[in-house]
């Protein structure tokens, strides 16, 4: 295994590496959250919430199949964090990249107009967004990927055109992508049903690899 991969697995879910800083950050994404759904309750209107747990969703499948990647390949997953943090709990996920995927889908959502059918230099305004978006968040990741924060093993996962191309697709559009699937769909059965299939995915990965499988990522 590389070093980085090395280093990720020390402290993997120990709870006595937890920092002060955790709690005020977890009450900032319940403070979201609660005013969201409070809103949601006045109108009926929900998505801003559907799309903050479906980034959220996508986010835990990546990071799943990342930790597969670790195990089956024995060297490295695509992507590990191995830096300081006030808990890593994948070789590639730690508690402040999680608050920050469970808010994004909101910051998202917010920015779209009340309608979702503006158009921005001629592309539909949700499309438009997914894509700066995305394009933004591959830019911190290669600054973080710089600052060897988030490190990148394999070569075509790399800060070169074509990897950033496969980042920005694999790592972050898609997400986006669930979130517009979500909130486009016209019933809460469905809207409801396509998040559960989103999470159920990855609990099931997680099941089978830690308990049948006894691997640990």
């Amino acid at each position: 295994m590389t070093q980085a991969t090395v280093q990720a697995l020390q402290g993997l879910r120990d709870l006595s590496m937890v920092k002060w800083y955790v709690i005020p950050l977890l009450a900032i994404v319940f403070y979201i959250y609660t005013k969201e759904i409070r809103d949601a309750r006045k109108t009926g209107n929900w998505n801003a919430v559907f799309a903050g747990l479906a980034i959220f969703g996508v986010d835990f499948f990546n990071e799943t199949w990342n930790g597969w990647v670790m195990v089956l390949s024995g060297r490295s997953a695509f992507w590990t964090a191995p830096g300081d943090t006030a808990l890593r709990t994948m070789v590639g996920w730690n508690i402040e990249i999680m608050f920050m995927f469970l808010i994004l889908g909101i910051i998202y959502y917010h920015t779209l107009s009340d309608s979702m059918k503006e158009k921005i230099l001629g592309i539909p305004e949700k499309w438009f967004w997914a894509i700066g978006y995305s394009v933004f968040c591959v830019f911190v990741e290669c600054l973080l990927n710089i600052g060897n924060h988030l490190v990148w093993e394999y070569s075509f996962w790399k800060l070169s055109f074509g990897g950033v191309w496969l980042i920005f697709l694999i790592g972050y559009f898609h997400f986006f992508c669930a979130a517009i699937l979500v909130i486009s769909l016209k019933s809460m059965k469905n809207k409801i049903l396509t998040l559960g299939i989103i999470y159920a995915v990855p609990v099931l990965m997680n099941l089978i690899a830690f308990g049948i499988l006894g691997w640990n990522y």
